[in-house]
């Protein structure tokens, strides 16, 4: 994924959109979440995983300024 991808992501993603972006499969992804290993924090909502963009962005050192 490019940092121009990642930059025009929403404010929250799902769990398999930042495991791309992290480079991890879907499998090692699910087992990380459940274990609450995941690299970057995560929501649970019902059923869904939730990831905060900013939060993935900070671990994949993005610079969030545009400039």
């Amino acid at each position: 994924m490019r940092v121009k991808d990642l930059l025009s992501l929403p404010p929250t993603i799902d769990l398999m959109t930042a495991a791309s972006a992290l480079g991890i499969g879907r499998t090692k992804a699910y087992e990380l979440a459940r274990k609450g290993e995941f690299p970057v924090h995560i929501v649970r909502v019902g059923d869904l995983y939730r990831v905060s963009t900013p939060d993935l962005l900070r671990v994949l050192d993005v610079n969030l300024s545009r400039d």
